[in-house]
């Protein structure tokens, strides 16, 4: 099975440096954790989302294993704890941040542990969408039918403004 991982990282280690250097040193541990990696996108920077100050490395792999969803999230979580990764307050900074955003299987949802596959916040997210359309330009969404390389496309477009209804005229506001 294949599966395309976020990986996200927007606080320094320790041991392995900035947060690019972090990401690199996650993909040995992908592959020293039997997650056989088939492609890498390169590394690109994004503003963070919520609370968290600090700008994020992202990228995004494409991994081969043998491993059911869930287990296979169960192996990025324990990456993740490697890594100094602690859970709480959602969107805040981290040394490391480990999510599936597709497999080869289609869609996916369950609930021990709660996962959701596509990752519901794909579509909408260019930091992820970007690197995915580099390495798996071609995948389909299995909800939308809709190619990375296309929603990607549809995440770049400017944003259309609402317009706001014109005032009304003096005239049809006044009372006789």
């Amino acid at each position: 099975m294949f599966y395309l991982i976020a990986l996200g990282s927007n606080q320094r280690h320790q041991r392995f440096g900035l947060p690019r250097d972090v990401l690199a040193a996650a993909i040995e541990r992908l592959a020293a954790h039997d997650l056989s990696i088939a492609k890498i996108s390169t590394v690109i920077t994004s503003r963070p989302i919520g609370p968290s100050q600090r700008s994020y490395a992202n990228a995004v792999a494409l991994i081969e294993t043998t491993l059911y969803p869930p287990h296979l999230l169960d192996r990025l979580k324990h990456i993740e704890a490697e890594f100094g990764r602690r859970r709480g307050q959602a969107w805040s900074r981290r040394v490391l941040d480990l999510d599936i955003l597709l497999w080869s299987g289609g869609a996916f949802d369950g609930d021990a542990p709660a996962l959701t596959i596509p990752h519901p916040l794909m579509r909408e997210r260019s930091f992820v969408l970007r690197p995915a359309a580099q390495i798996a330009g071609d995948w389909r969404d299995p909800l939308t039918g809709r190619t990375i390389a296309q929603l990607d496309a549809r995440n770049r477009r400017p944003k259309k403004r609402q317009e706001k209804a014109p005032k009304p005229l003096d005239h049809e506001t006044k009372r006789p």
